[in-house]
């Protein structure tokens, strides 16, 4: 795990999480769960749709995209006390079967808490990127850090 704590994070940093290549079973059995649409989890119906075959649902994609930055051990693992929300999210792209993604998240603010001194706030850009270096989801979002015990 990484030892950074708020005081550790700047302005103009940039997390690079490791990449993920998704199945065609990944994607259907999470729509199946998820999100139940046939251009997610119909082969046949999908290839019919705007779409010309399978996609991975978008709310897969926030999924695994913060499952892979958390892989990237971007901070202490005290450090976290959640967040209040994200913001602009935006699928720009699909992700389909045998595609591979990763993450590229770069902080565009800190500051320290008003109300809580053992805090910051931080402000993240978040870019999911395809095999073929294809932005495919943007969002950005707001992460509440501990400072350094």
């Amino acid at each position: 795990m990484s030892d950074k704590w708020f005081e550790d994070i700047n302005v103009g940093d940039t997390i690079v999480s490791p990449g993920k290549t998704l199945t065609e079973a990944e994607i259907i059995n999470w729509a199946f769960q998820f999100d139940p649409q046939p251009f997610h989890m119909d082969k046949v119906a999908a290839e019919e749709h705007m779409y010309g075959g399978l996609i991975a649902s978008g709310w897969m994609l926030g999924t695994y995209s913060f499952r892979l930055f958390l892989l990237a051990n971007p901070w202490a693992a005290d450090a976290s006390l959640g967040s209040p929300g994200i913001d602009e999210l935006r699928w720009i792209r699909p992700v389909r079967p045998g595609d591979t993604i990763h993450v590229e998240v770069t902080i565009t603010d800190c500051r320290l808490s008003a109300s809580k001194p053992d805090r910051g706030v931080i402000g993240m850009d978040w870019r999911l990127i395809d095999q073929n270096g294809e932005t495919a989801m943007t969002m950005r979002s707001i992460q509440l850090l501990r400072r350094r015990p």
